[in-house]
């Protein structure tokens, strides 16, 4: 056990290997195959209250922010009250220098991705009411259907974007890891297989997107300050930027950061990516999960590039 402002922390790893997980357990932590649209070797580790690598004046300032604006001795144990993610990121006082190391972007499992993802996968990642929810959101923020020059990109992508049923504007780019998936994702008018953590330059023009949505995937990438300002730069004056997560994950492929934190923390870093990436407005959470405690949850954490003067 460890002290961190005056916190008992556990450290603890879990090395779960695809090779060792049950086919399929009624554990809910154990995700079953695709009669039950859950991933073989899917994996939701518990939370814990430690940032490996952050700095502490991070960290300190991170939680004595959290309890200002709550009124809660434990933020972390708090982030299932009702409208305590859409505080995460208020008035956040950021460190002058992007406050995570390299470590905290290492994964359990560092063999090549291509070989992971190699193999389709056509399940889904998130629950029922979590896709409903996400889907209805997207219905709220999303441009009209076929409204005339929008251009969306749906990145990290595969067989389905979740989108509202029949969605269709004049170019919807699919970015993701496997070519199989991205063929059957019909919402798609052309794709692109790349692995973001090999080469996190995005393909595209200065300005060519309105909008680009990342469902369940932000917490796998390696050199996300690299890939956030490439949206950035590809993202239209004004466009919107949709990050979007739950709780569940493949553990041995996210970064350590990601398996080492808790819900509300995993807003505050997605947040970051987009304040220290330079060019968004700041950014802000939602809170869209369904049914809180009953199924999956899903939040949102958004911003929209600065529009030129």
């Amino acid at each position: 056990m460890a002290n961190v402002f005056g916190t008992k922390i556990q450290h603890s790893i879990y090395p779960i290997l695809p090779s060792t997980i049950p086919h399929c357990s009624s554990i809910r932590q154990f995700q079953c195959p695709i009669k039950v649209k859950k991933v073989v070797g899917y994996y939701r580790p518990p939370r814990r209250q430690v940032v490996f690598g952050v700095s502490a004046s991070f960290l300190s300032q991170f939680f004595n922010m959290a309890t200002a604006n709550l009124g809660s001795k434990s933020f972390i144990a708090s982030a299932r009250q009702k409208g305590t993610i859409e505080q995460v990121l208020k008035n956040v006082e950021w460190p002058e220098q992007f406050p995570f190391k390299e470590e905290d972007f290492q994964r359990f499992d560092e063999s090549s991705d291509a070989v992971f993802y190699e193999g389709p996968r056509f399940v889904t990642h998130i629950d029922d009411p979590a896709i409903a929810a996400l889907t209805n959101y997207y219905s709220e923020v999303l441009p009209p259907s076929k409204t005339p020059g929008v251009a969306i990109l749906d990145m990290c992508s595969s067989w389905v974007s979740h989108y509202p049923k029949g969605y269709k504007q004049d170019r919807v780019v699919g970015m993701g890891m496997n070519e199989e998936e991205l063929k059957r994702n019909p919402v798609l008018t052309e794709y692109i297989v790349q692995d973001l953590n090999v080469n996190p330059k995005l393909p595209f023009d200065d300005n060519t997107f309105d909008v680009i949505t990342n469902v369940v995937s932000v917490d796998y990438l390696t050199k996300p300050l690299d890939i956030f300002k490439e949206m950035s730069r590809i993202l239209k004056p004004g466009g919107l930027a949709i990050m979007s997560f739950s709780n569940r994950c493949f553990f041995t492929k996210a970064i350590s950061i990601w398996t080492s934190t808790g819900d509300a923390d995993h807003v505050m870093i997605v947040g970051s990516y987009f304040h220290y990436a330079g060019g968004f407005e700041p950014p802000q959470a939602v809170d869209i999960s369904p049914n809180p405690g009953r199924s999956d949850p899903m939040y949102i954490v958004y911003s929209r590039k600065i529009a030129a003067a």
